[in-house]
């Protein structure tokens, strides 16, 4: 068993989160088959324990129990412990979070979950401090030797409870825009009007409900949308969330008003918030949005592209102190000193500029924001005296230890990215992202697929080998949308075919042929105690949402309605619960919309770059585009190199050769 000097079993993975732990005490183990038949052949329970690396709280019950010889001595003694880093198996962090929350009606990471050699949950919760986790395991061994049978009772229940999105079933009708329309005015009730966002703290940056008002401004052009949606992008990047001299958003805040957030920042978080603010900037003409979107992805290229072009997940809140021990937030939080010592003369403008304090906004140091002006047109365009000030400080902030760096590359979060980047260079013109889109996209091809073309959730370059754990449907359902708009923003009919691929065996092998949607694992995956759909929207588009999604958008531009018949399955298998929670199916309401607005297919053929530029100069949701290298299907067929078609189901207008008359035809987006 693990002691001090010596390390545990978790040396031998790849994900950073589980290797912090492989010098704890505990004798970990990583999920696996092994750590089940221990726990039958000793006849002890499970102690299972999952978090992520940029996770707070996990590191604080880390540092309080995990570290701790007293406490590790008791779960070495009385338990199998297992880590699972829910980043790599949200299969399994599923699973047992719909059983924490069953028991307890709350979630959340660390989670604590104690099970039988089986998998069954009996019984579970969160953060438990050094105490309490003590007397926990005490009560949890104790009940394990002589109260057995009460324990199983409880498993029942749970396993029906974690297995209810399998027992969903579909409606008759495709939900049409009846739905869209009553979760649009759920989320009006639901505005904050004064600081933008929806409900009240923690606030979560909304991105796909956001997103879904913002469509329903572009038809009806409704005031009280727009009001919705810049509200809320302005509060958002001119509060504490918005890193302010680096780039990129924290991952959500811990108050009403964006100031002070959970300081960790996550690559999927800032691969859906630049496609709002970029169609934003589009659809409303403000340069500002176009700032953000532009700070953001810099600091996605700078500090978290690998040199393969993969991106790696996150960087923690924490990071090193003058002290030597971390502290949340200390790499990205100044004091009037701090910036005196490296502006000088200069320091008194860019502290009310920042806002920079001496009483300061979090825990004696300042957060650099700019919440104060948030209604200034003009308070977000930094004067060049500010702006490099602002240089300067991220210069000097560079110097400071860095918050630690999850540097896995995980599939889905990487193909968010590169749709990301896709139509942001698309939208906004920046070759540039574009180009990492590509780079990064041929990086998930040549190291995350096998060689048998089935795919890899997530790599890391210690591996051996690099490449792990199956993909889930979220893996595929993102690739294809991905590959889809990769195909669109370069004209390379290699995305279109890689999206093809992956859309194909995403059917193959996770498709519910009995009553639609997509399982999370697949048919030949691991078995778990239930297999789960993922159907709800949370921190990242749920798989079946997604999948809903690129299908429609595939299938107008390959012609294949079969593509197009799975997403009204998964619409129909979700048109029971639609109503239930807007925020929970905002991507899916998405799909809804595409579905009843219908797909307008637009190709231009040959070299016309300025008939490609009005496609691409204003947001258009329910458009796909062809151009570049042609294709095979009937989306190309007849088509004469100068022309630019405009079709809806395939029955096209005419040929038209112009800037203005392509606008024309293209009309309302």
């Amino acid at each position: 068993m693990g002691s001090v000097g010596q390390v545990n079993r978790l040396a031998e993975e790849t994900s950073p989160y589980l290797r912090q732990h492989r010098d704890n005490p505990v004798d970990w183990q990583a999920w696996g088959p092994l750590a089940f038949e221990e726990a039958r052949q000793r006849d002890v329970p499970i102690h299972l324990s999952v978090g992520y690396s940029a996770c707070h709280w996990c590191h604080v019950m880390a540092h309080e129990c995990f570290e701790d010889e007293e406490v590790a001595a008791a779960m070495n003694a009385g338990f199998v412990n297992i880590k699972v880093d829910r980043e790599e198996r949200p299969d399994v962090d599923s699973v047992y979070m719909d059983a924490v929350q069953a028991m307890t009606g709350r979630g959340g990471w660390p989670m604590t979950v104690f099970l039988t050699a089986d998998g069954d949950p009996f019984y579970g919760g969160t953060y438990f401090p050094r105490p309490t986790f003590l007397q926990l395991l005490a009560a949890i061994g104790e009940a394990w030797r002589t109260r057995r049978g009460e324990l199983a009772k409880s498993t029942d229940a749970l396993r029906q409870a974690v297995s209810r999105s399998a027992r969903l079933r579909p409606v008759v009708e495709v939900p049409g825009a009846d739905h869209v329309a009553r979760a649009r005015a759920a989320l009006a009730a639901q505005f904050d009007t004064e600081w933008g966002g929806f409900g009240d703290a923690p606030k979560f940056p909304s991105t796909m409900s956001l997103d879904l008002v913002l469509g329903g401004w572009l038809h009806d052009g409704d005031d009280a949308a727009r009001r919705i949606v810049t509200t809320s992008l302005d509060a958002m990047a001119a509060g504490g969330m918005y890193d302010h001299v680096g780039g990129g958003f924290a991952r959500y805040s811990v108050d009403r008003q964006w100031l002070v957030p959970h300081f960790e920042k996550m690559l999927y978080d800032q691969a859906l918030l630049v496609p709002v603010y970029t169609h934003a900037a589009v659809a409303f003409g403000r340069p500002r949005y176009r700032q953000v979107v532009a700070e953001t992805i810099g600091y996605v290229l700078r500090d978290l592209r690998q040199s393969g072009g993969g991106f790696s997940s996150a960087e923690d809140a924490d990071s090193p102190g003058p002290d030597g021990h971390n502290h949340e937030g200390w790499f990205h939080t100044w004091t009037p000193d701090e910036v005196v010592a490296v502006l000088a003369d200069d320091a008194a403008t860019a502290l009310e500029f920042f806002g920079i304090t001496a009483g300061g906004n979090f825990e004696g140091r300042s957060i650099p924001n700019r919440l104060h002006a948030r209604h200034d047109p003009g308070g977000w365009a930094r004067p060049a005296t500010i702006e490099a000030a602002r240089q300067r400080l991220f210069e000097v902030r560079e110097l400071r230890p860095r918050p630690g760096l999850d540097d896995k590359v995980l599939t889905e979060w990487n193909a968010l990215m590169i749709a990301a980047l896709a139509e942001a260079g698309m939208l906004l013109d920046e070759p540039s992202w574009i180009d990492a889109a590509v780079d990064a996209a041929q990086f998930v091809t040549s190291q995350l697929r096998r060689t048998d073309g089935r795919w890899s959730r997530s790599w890391h370059a210690d591996g051996d080998p690099p490449a792990r754990h199956d993909a889930l449907a979220a893996d595929h359902a993102c690739l294809v949308d991905a590959f889809t708009r990769l195909a669109e923003a370069t004209g390379t009919v290699r995305w279109l075919d890689e999206a093809v691929a992956v859309a194909d065996t995403m059917l193959d092998h996770f498709w519910d042929v009995d009553h639609g949607g997509l399982f999370t694992i697949a048919d030949d995956g691991e078995t778990l105690i239930a297999r789960q759909k993922d159907l709800f929207d949370n921190a990242t588009p749920s798989a079946n949402s997604t999948a809903a999604v690129a299908l429609y958008r595939l299938g107008a531009l390959t012609g294949e309605a079969r593509y197009a018949n799975h997403a009204d399955r998964i619409l129909q298998l979700l048109g029971g619960v639609l109503d239930q929670a807007p925020t929970g199916f905002s991507r899916a309401l998405q799909a809804v919309e595409l579905r009843q607005r219908g797909v307008t297919e637009v190709v231009v053929a040959g070299n016309r770059p300025d008939l490609v530029d009005v496609v691409t100069s204003e947001w258009r949701p329910t458009t796909v585009l062809s151009w570049g290298e042609r294709s095979t299907g009937p989306l190309w067929e007849g088509r004469q190199d100068g022309q630019a078609y405009v079709c809806r189901q395939y029955v096209c207008q005419a040929p038209v050769d112009t800037p203005d008359a392509l606008r024309a035809q293209l009309g309302t987006r």
